[in-house]
């Protein structure tokens, strides 16, 4: 936490990269378990990735304070911001620099892959705001949402399908950086919201792919109905919550004319909604034996889930009652 607060408190690029590598350096302990190959492997392959990006974004930074770089005619000024972009657009996962990222998830533990979900994605962001390249944005935004919509249909695994869900919503961050930061921050905010409820209810289960899960959930309607709700706030289905930041994107993309991008956007939207709705009518349809793991969870937890679950998906509410008061 204190590396991203120093990342997004800093006003130079030397201290925004100290900020990363704080961040890195103390994530790594996280991810490390001595007793899951998996996670050894997760934190190696996340570790050589956000090294190599810090470079990156080291060079970027030495070649930009360097005054024969600048006053070199046969090379281009902006050589350094591309170098820049490029690098953040690594540390966050985004399409076509996305390799890394399902396969990070996929071997965590459901609280490290929240946090590499929402958390660590916050950093490269804000640095993202401060240094923009539209046609190289808009590249990535592109390659994000195809990506993150199209590989995830034939998933069966819980992480890799958030993984790529997370690709696609990081296409439509990207979208909103370059018009309305404050609208990003409400973006993220209902995003790292529906993660955290998603994957409280996977954790609390103890589950990791779709079998299970059908297996699992069966047994109490409520718990089904929410999970159902969930997924399609996630995809960004009025009336829940998730509507509202992709609602508000569209609006300020056609505000800026950004027609073709508005349509594609919502193009993958919809894709990205199917394998939503196949995994959300899969486990409120099929019927499984009443011995589940749902069964053996507390009163204490099934309540806590209930009630926060109510509170995020009818918080659209609250958010429209806030903008139309200022």
């Amino acid at each position: 936490m204190a590396g991203t607060l120093i990342t997004i408190s800093s006003n130079s690029w030397l201290g925004m990269w100290m900020g990363l590598e704080i961040n890195l350096l103390s994530i790594i302990p996280l991810m490390t378990d001595s007793n899951n190959p998996r996670a050894s492997e997760s934190s190696l392959k996340y570790f050589i990735t956000q090294a190599l990006a810090s470079i990156i974004v080291l060079t970027s930074i030495m070649m930009m304070n360097t005054q024969t770089w600048m006053n070199n005619n046969l090379a281009s000024i902006d050589t350094p911001d591309m170098l820049m972009v490029t690098s953040l657009l690594l540390k966050t996962g985004a399409a076509p620099f996305h390799f890394w990222f399902p396969e990070v998830v996929e071997g965590s533990t459901w609280i490290n892959a929240l946090i590499l979900l929402t958390w660590q994605k916050i950093a490269p962001m804000m640095m993202l705001m401060y240094n923009k390249l539209p046609i190289l944005m808009a590249m990535a935004i592109m390659a994000s949402i195809t990506v993150g919509s199209i590989m995830g249909l034939n998933q069966t695994s819980l992480r890799k399908i958030l993984s790529f869900s997370s690709i696609n919503h990081i296409g439509w961050m990207l979208a909103i950086v370059l018009f309305a930061e404050k609208i990003w921050i409400l973006y993220f905010t209902t995003y790292l919201a529906m993660n955290s409820m998603l994957i409280w209810l996977f954790s609390l289960l103890k589950t990791s792919h779709l079998n299970q899960l059908l297996t699992n959930i069966q047994t109490n309607p409520s718990l089904k109905a929410f999970f159902m709700m969930n997924f399609l706030s996630l995809g960004g289905t009025p009336p829940f919550v998730g509507f509202l930041p992709k609602w508000l994107t569209i609006q300020s993309l056609v505000a800026n004319q950004m027609y073709m991008m508005s349509f594609l956007l919502i193009i993958a939207a919809l894709i990205t909604l199917y394998y939503y709705l196949r995994i959300a009518l899969s486990t409120m349809i099929f019927s499984a034996p009443l011995t589940s793991m749902i069964n053996k969870m507390s009163n204490l937890k099934k309540k806590n889930l209930i009630m926060m679950n109510s509170f995020i998906l009818t918080s659209l509410i609250l958010y429209i009652a806030t903008f139309s008061m200022i």
